[in-house]
């Protein structure tokens, strides 16, 4: 029989809260990142032993470094969503407004978490950023530079997806895998995804065996469960007829 879990009162607030601090300290300058990461150094600590994390002084140690060689890699993850909607004013805007951006964001975050094998705490930052905009990327799948995700809503990324370089992503869109059994949770179960393609709204990819190849565009509500050479165009066709209501 298993322990009872022991959960301190309004603990998902607090990890929450202490995502936002992170957010925030991300984009700060390096003299600041250090006297932010300081203050959120006991929360930090509080939220690791309730989850039985195991972090210790050199995982916090390695995470303050990650955090602090984040802020080059959401700059372009900024300049990628202003570059690439033509609704952007500025890159200010996207950092303040764009709920793609704050989903990548919290996903940078977590995955350093991944990366440091701690358990639990990547999953529930990934899951507020979910509530909050929609958008569920699963903080161990692997991510490049300058990705773009517009619109947000209803993006799924699943653990094992690879994302390279310059992608596009809009609303909609799922990189999934094709079977959901546990027996599979050490297998690679998403696709991948090479530079520059670009994946409009709706479309869904799955399978770990899946490769959308370099410069591809992938159109909206398209199905794709096998991989696509470099510099394919994909598209949905549906027949659609329009007649007027009143003619015989």
């Amino acid at each position: 029989m298993q322990e009872t879990l022991q959960i301190p009162f309004r603990f998902k607030e607090k990890v929450e809260d202490l995502a936002k601090e992170l957010f925030y300290c991300a984009l700060e300058t390096s003299e600041a990142q250090d006297q932010l990461l300081e203050n959120i150094k006991e929360s930090f600590f509080f939220v690791s032993k309730a989850l039985d994390c195991g972090v210790c002084n050199t995982k916090w140690e390695q995470f303050k470094a990650g955090v602090k060689a984040l802020k080059s890699k959401l700059q372009l993850d900024a300049e990628a969503a202003y570059n690439n909607d033509p609704a952007a004013k500025s890159v200010r805007e996207v950092y303040l407004a764009y709920p793609g951006f704050y989903a990548i964001a919290m996903y940078r975050l977590s995955h350093i978490l991944w990366q440091l094998d701690i358990p639990v705490l990547p999953r529930m930052i990934s899951e507020y950023a979910h509530g909050i905009t929609g958008t569920d990327i699963h903080p161990g799948a692997t991510i490049g530079d300058s990705f773009f995700i517009d619109h947000a809503t209803g993006v799924v990324i699943g653990e094992t997806a690879v994302i390279h370089n310059n992608v596009i992503i809009y609303q909609g869109v799922t990189l999934g895998g094709i079977k959901v059994e546990k027996a599979l949770e050490n297998t690679k179960r998403h696709p991948t995804i090479k530079d520059n393609v670009t994946i409009y709204a709706n479309a869904t990819i799955l399978g770990g065996d899946v490769v959308i190849g370099e410069g591809s565009v992938i159109g909206a509500n398209v199905w794709i469960t096998k991989s696509i050479p470099e510099q394919s165009l994909v598209t949905y066709k549906s027949d659609i007829k329009i007649t007027n209501k009143y003619s015989k």
